[in-house]
């Protein structure tokens, strides 16, 4: 379903993400459509497709980032705190901002201080995402994303876009009680969605959703 999407323009992929039952919620649905992809990547932006990024990275497909924030949406809310690894050109981050703001904020996670940069410079493409960054809402660091960001959190919840080689027990430790993890993690050669839910008590619960195929969480390239 998710090939029908593709839209001229940002509106008409998020209005078609929504027609096709990808965004069920009003509140992504705005924030999505408050984030304009042509700032973040840099062919084909409409299309529900992932594309290139440069730096051997991707951004993923509009459907995904849609299924990210539904499947955390519980716990995006004006004041939340949000670890974001794997944040590449910037958009999914830009998004989640939009979804915990007024009071909340979003740490954006990459390896490679070039697409840390990149998120940073096309987030001042527009006064919204200049906004985010001067006060603070949105900050993006140069890290290993498998060890999280300690400094940060804990937080509401984690978004993880590339696929982990293992379920890393730090991104889990970072999570408040509750909190929630979206991750996709690799297995046997495939790979699939977990969401991870850590209850009040600390109990941890891991759900496996779908398979998916994502560029993978590992050591930054050398040069």
């Amino acid at each position: 379903m998710a090939w029908r999407c593709s839209g001229s323009t940002n509106a008409a992929l998020v209005n078609n993400l929504a027609a096709n039952g990808l965004i069920n919620s009003e509140r992504v649905k705005q924030a999505m459509m408050g984030v304009d992809r042509a700032h973040y990547a840099p062919a084909q932006p409409y299309e529900d497709s992932p594309q290139p990024i440069g730096f051997s990275a991707t951004i993923s497909a509009p459907h995904m980032h849609a299924n990210a924030c539904e499947s955390l949406l519980p716990f995006l809310y004006p004041g939340a705190k949000v670890l974001d690894i794997g944040s590449g050109s910037g958009y999914l981050t830009h998004v989640l901002a939009e979804l915990v703001k007024p009071g909340g904020t979003v740490v954006g996670v990459d390896h490679i201080q070039g697409l840390v940069d990149m998120a940073n410079k096309n987030m001042r493409k527009s006064q919204e995402g200049r906004d985010l960054l001067d006060s603070g809402t949105v900050r993006f660091v140069k890290t290993d994303g498998r060890k999280g960001w300690a400094q940060g959190g804990p937080y509401d919840c984690i978004h993880v876009g590339a696929a982990a080689a293992e379920h890393h027990q730090a991104l889990v430790d970072q999570l408040k009680a509750p909190g929630r993890l979206f991750v996709p993690v690799e297995e046997s050669y495939l790979q699939h969605i977990y969401v991870v839910d850590k209850k009040d008590d600390g109990k941890v619960e891991k759900k496996k959703m779908y398979g998916v195929r994502y560029v993978p969480l590992t050591d930054a390239p050398t040069e």
